[in-house]
């Protein structure tokens, strides 16, 4: 499901005084903070509304920017929450096998047989081995790791993902699974 933007953050709290803000990144180029010339901020299904950048920076995991107008940290404080976004065009290339996060969330997974699995709700990124998908099923919450042996093909133009339903029992994590087991 393309979307015309995509996220690349949320602010989460004011840097200092001077009306920075603080970022929770949601990129796997950290670089790309210090390269933008503007971005959308939008606060829930708000209006969103541009800001250019002054400075952007990225450190330990999160992002800094320095948006115009915003000038002193109350200003800042008043972005928290907003999310961050920047237009299709000035999104960074992707390799072949990758796809935004914005793009998959809401894509229906199905097995290999065409049979329904459910609908794709978030992308967890807990490490740097692999992402972590977490589908919305009949029998509840499942969570998957997101490798090649596991899901078989995303094809956005018909909106789906097609999962291996072999290997799902050994790798899923069902929100009801009251084993306590982890699998690996």
């Amino acid at each position: 499901m393309q979307t015309k933007v995509i996220q690349i953050g949320e602010i989460v709290k004011p840097q200092g005084i001077r009306g920075e803000v603080k970022l929770k990144a949601m990129t796997s180029d950290m670089t790309r903070y210090a390269r933008l010339e503007s971005v959308l901020l939008q606060r829930g299904k708000g209006e969103m509304k541009e800001y250019k950048v002054i400075k952007g920076r990225s450190y330990d995991g999160f992002a800094f920017l320095t948006l115009e107008g915003v000038t002193d940290r109350n200003a800042a404080e008043a972005l928290r929450g907003y999310g961050v976004y920047v237009d299709r065009e000035h999104a960074i290339e992707l390799d072949e096998d990758e796809n935004f996060v914005d793009d998959l969330v809401g894509l229906i997974a199905v097995d290999t047989q065409g049979n329904e699995i459910g609908e794709l709700v978030d992308v967890l990124t807990p490490n740097s081995i692999c992402d972590v998908y977490v589908f919305d099923t009949p029998r509840g919450e499942m969570m998957i790791p997101a490798l090649k042996r596991v899901v078989i093909e995303v094809d956005l133009d018909e909106e789906r993902i097609v999962l291996d339903e072999k290997v799902l029992p050994e790798v899923a994590v069902w929100e009801d699974d009251e084993s306590g087991t982890i699998r690996e």
